[in-house]
């Protein structure tokens, strides 16, 4: 497995991964950076320095992901969630078939490894609250409004 760290918005992100796929990409406070880009974990660093200059809105490299069975169909349903759209807690369980699942879908979404391009902040609260988010809620805030910002109307 190959390893780089890159500066992003909201602090180090620490991406791993191999010819087989990207399997973890986490974000971490703080981290020195690396001075060199392994080959394999090229793309997967150019899409994501895109996604944050606002110039992507998906992923396309290969992922890897190790999981249960349960936890990779959650991540998998979590990348049909659309750019600047956001689903509840509810409606991922009732897409996965199984509305008392709740709790699991929930713990399945906390487990997410690969951060941001598993869209994992895009899931809220029923009531709205940006609820459960692993790198702390005030990254999933900057995310959701990255990804959806207001704009300002025009008074005249």
């Amino acid at each position: 497995m190959q390893i780089v760290t890159i500066k992003t918005p909201l602090g180090i992100a620490k991406i791993i991964g191999n010819e087989n796929g990207i399997s973890e990409i986490s974000v971490l406070d703080e981290g020195a950076v690396s001075s060199t880009i392994p080959k394999v974990l090229q793309e997967a660093v150019t899409q994501l320095n895109d996604y944050f200059e606002g110039k992507r809105i998906d992923f396309d490299f290969k992922l890897n992901p190790k999981g249960t069975e349960f936890q990779q169909k959650v991540w998998k349903a979590l990348l049909e969630i659309p750019y600047g759209k956001t689903r509840t807690y509810l409606e991922q369980s009732k897409i996965l078939g199984d509305v008392k699942a709740i709790r699991a879908v929930a713990s399945a979404n906390g487990k997410n490894p690969l951060w941001i391009v598993v869209p994992c902040h895009r899931v809220i609260g029923t009531d709205g609250s940006l609820t459960g988010y692993a790198g702390g809620l005030w990254r999933k805030k900057w995310l959701l409004e990255h990804e959806n910002p207001t704009t300002q109307q025009s008074l005249f």
